[in-house]
Order: C-alpha cells, then structure tokens, then sequence
C-alpha cells in the first residue's frame, strides 16, 4: 500500500469535561496499528476499572473503527471519529471515559459530550507531520563503507540492518521517498560508482520529520 503524507499526534492527547455531573475524560494517542489499539485501550480500561463507560475510535488510513461501549447506538462512537476526522488527523486513536453522574443526558446530550471532549482534546494537541519512507537495501565493497556511513549521516535514514558479505556490506535502511533519487545520486559520486541499491517493496512505512505544530 503506497504511504502518504499525514498529520497524527506527537504526544498523548488529554481533556476533562463535566457535563450534569458526568465526567469525560478523553486521552488520544498516536497508533500505527491494531495492535497498538488494543494496548491503548487496555490501558484505559485498567486506569479506570470503576469507570460507567468507555468509548473509543480509531482510524489509520482507510481503517477505522468505533464503539458506543455500551452507550445508546449512535451517541459516541461516530461523534469521537469525527472529531478525529474534523481535526484532520490519521494514525491516532481516541477513548472517552464516562463516570455517570446520575443525570441522563438524552441522545443529542451525549453525542455533544462524547464528540466534544474528543474534539477538545485533540484540538490543543500537538502534532507532527509523517512523511513516507521507502527501504532500500545498499551494496558497496569493504572500501567504501567510510563514503556510505558519512552519505548515510547528511540523509534522514533510520532502521538500519546491517550484513557483512565477502564482497562488503548490505546494509537495509529507510529512506525519506522524496530524498531517494537525490540519495541515489549522492551514493553514486561518493563511490565512484561502486554500489548496488534496490527497493524491494514500495514505501511501507512511514516516519515523523523533525517538522511539527499545534493546533
């Protein structure tokens, strides 16, 4: 699946809201998959073992999913995903607890609730820009490594894995899509031409930039 440029949470994501007596408490956080969803949501289930309800929503790429966990259909689920969606954001997931207060507030009440305190919390969260990344995998002669590893520290490269041949070195790394071709060029004039490198699957993966803000 090829990647694309997207904006998620830098950090954990928190708000309080008391509606009638009832509590909601929000915490989103940034997840690349589902199981990273489940921890999250795990997580807040422990820290509020006593808590009336949890709902929660998600949405990585195309994925997304929702609960009302337990809440009338309709009321938190939906509204808590288009707060993640209203605030532009992908790869995150958001859970809101309620602590009932003893007060019932009706259909359009709680959709206010649940959508509001996830929107809220994700609106002063801070954010980081995810641009994708490719793997590529480098061959160059025991001769060239000093050229390769000093090329390696002017690019934004990440998850190496290294291996010793009998010609030199292989060596797997991800690389920023958009620098590839730069990068290629680079590897090229640093060793006088003395390398290989492939790109064995499309850009998978996808890694923050030093670049962020708040909303």
């Amino acid at each position: 699946m090829q990647e694309r440029t997207f904006w998620t949470l830098e950090g954990v994501a928190e708000h309080r809201d008391e509606v009638k007596g009832s509590i909601f408490f929000a915490h989103g956080e940034r997840t690349d998959n589902l199981e990273q969803v489940n921890r999250v949501l795990r997580s807040m289930l422990t820290r509020h073992a006593d808590a009336s309800h949890l709902c929660w929503a998600y949405k990585i790429h195309q994925d997304y999913r929702f609960s009302d966990g337990g809440e009338p259909g309709g009321t938190a689920g939906q509204p808590i995903l288009r707060a993640i969606e209203g605030q532009g954001l992908d790869h995150v997931v958001v859970g809101v607890i309620r602590y009932f207060g003893g007060t019932l507030l009706g259909a359009g009440g709680l959709m206010r609730a649940y959508g509001g305190a996830a929107a809220e919390a994700l609106r002063v969260a801070q954010r980081i820009e995810v641009l994708p990344r490719i793997v590529a995998v480098i061959e160059v002669p025991f001769e060239q490594l000093g050229a390769l590893y000093r090329l390696m520290e002017t690019f934004s490269t990440d998850d190496r894995v290294e291996e010793y041949t009998d010609q030199g070195l292989r060596i797997r790394v991800r690389l920023l899509a958009s620098e590839l071709e730069r990068f290629t060029g680079a590897l090229r004039d640093a060793t006088r031409g003395q390398y290989r490198i492939s790109c064995p699957r499309p850009a998978t993966d996808s890694a923050t930039t030093g670049s962020g803000r708040t909303g």
